[in-house]
C-alpha cells in the first residue's frame, strides 16, 4: 500500500468536497481516488468519510485525522527544500491569484522580467474577482485589497494605491461639476459591483481624520472595473478608478479628476486609498519561491505606491 498516496488522496477529498472533484485535482479517475481512501480506512481499521449516493462528510475520526495529516505533503517538500536546495535558485510551479484588473494592468507588465529573472520557475496566473480557496486550487500566493482579506492569513502589504473620482468632460458640462463627495447624491455613479457576494464597492473619503462613505444617486454597475472606466469615458457618469486604471483616460483627457481641491468653508476630503496585500495560508507557505515574488512585486511597486 502507497500510505502517503492513500493520504494524499483522502486530503483532496476533503478540500474539494467530493471524490470526484479530487480525482479531477490528482488526475486520476474517481474510482481510484476512491479505492485509495478504502485501503487507507482499512490500513487504519476507522471510517474517516461517511458516504451515501449523494453526499460526503468526515466523521469524527475522519475530522482528527484531516487536521493532522492535511499539510503532511507540503512539509515533506519544505523538508527536502530544506536539505538539498538552501542555495539553489527557486523553482517549480508558483501559482498566484489575483483580481483582474490589478493582474492585468499591474502584474502582467511585471511577471516578464521575473521569469527572466528566476528562469526555473514555471507561472500560472489565475484571474478573476471570486473569492480563491488557496488549498483547492493549488494557489501559492493571492492578491487581495482590504474587502477582501480573511481571517487567518498571513499577508504583507505590498502598495497603497490612490482612488481617483472622475467624470469624462461632457457628462459634466451636462450634469455640472460635483464639488464633494457629498454632492454624488445629485450624480448618477457608475459602481463596482462583487461577483462573489453582491456586495457594492465603497466609496471611502477622510476628512478631518474622519471617514465617511459616499452615498450614491442613480447608479450603473459592473462587475469589471475596465467596463465601468469605459462607461464614464462615453460620459456615462462619475466613477472611482484605481489609478493604475485611471491614469491612461486622465492623461488622454477623457476623464477628469474631481475632489482635488478643498471648498471654501469645508475642507478637503482624500479618497481612501485601495491597499493593496500579497497573502499566503499560513507561515509555512512562505517557500523560497513565494518570498521571491514577494520581495519582487514590493521591490517594483515601492517607488510608485510605497506600502507606508
Amino acid at each position: 500500500m502507497n500510505l502517503l498516496g492513500s493520504i494524499k488522496s483522502f486530503v483532496k477529498v476533503v478540500e474539494a468536497g467530493s471524490i470526484a472533484a479530487g480525482a479531477r485535482s490528482l488526475g486520476l479517475s474517481a474510482a481510484a481516488v476512491s479505492q485509495n481512501i478504502a485501503r487507507l480506512e482499512a490500513h487504519l481499521q476507522v471510517r474517516l468519510l461517511a458516504r451515501t449516493t449523494r453526499s460526503m462528510s468526515l466523521t469524527p475520526s475522519g475530522t482528527q485525522y484531516y487536521e493532522r495529516v492535511r499539510h503532511i505533503e507540503r512539509d515533506l517538500a519544505q523538508a527536502q527544500v530544506a536539505v538539498t536546495a538552501v542555495d539553489s535558485e527557486p523553482q517549480g510551479r508558483l501559482c498566484i491569484a489575483s483580481s483582474s484588473a490589478f493582474a492585468r494592468h499591474v502584474l502582467a507588465p511585471l511577471i516578464p522580467a521575473f521569469c527572466a529573472r528566476y528562469p526555473l520557475l514555471s507561472i500560472e496566473l489565475i484571474t478573476n474577482d471570486r473569492k480563491v480557496n488557496h488549498a483547492r486550487e493549488a494557489v501559492d500566493i493571492s492578491v487581495r485589497i482590504t474587502p477582501q482579506m480573511e481571517e487567518g492569513l498571513v499577508a504583507r502589504q505590498i502598495a497603497r494605491i490612490p482612488f481617483i473620482c472622475c467624470a469624462a468632460p461632457e457628462y459634466l458640462e451636462q450634469a455640472g461639476w460635483p464639488q464633494t463627495p457629498e454632492a454624488l447624491k445629485q450624480h448618477r455613479c457608475l459602481v463596482f459591483r462583487y461577483p462573489v457576494d453582491g456586495r457594492f464597492l465603497r466609496w471611502g473619503f477622510v476628512r478631518d481624520g474622519l471617514r465617511f462613505d459616499a452615498e450614491f444617486g442613480p447608479v450603473l454597475i459592473s462587475d469589471d472595473i475596465d467596463t465601468l472606466a469605459q462607461m464614464a469615458a462615453n460620459g456615462g457618469g462619475v466613477t472611482r478608478l484605481a489609478e493604475f486604471i485611471a491614469r491612461p483616460y486622465l492623461q488622454r483627457g477623457e476623464l477628469v479628476r474631481l475632489f482635488e481641491y478643498s471648498q471654501p468653508g469645508r475642507a478637503y476630503a482624500q479618497t481612501e486609498p485601495m491597499e493593496v496585500y500579497l497573502c499566503v495560508t499560513d507561515r509555512f507557505a512562505l517557500t523560497p519561491k513565494v518570498r521571491v515574488f514577494m520581495d519582487y512585486v514590493q521591490e517594483q511597486l515601492q517607488g510608485v505606491w510605497p506600502a507606508e
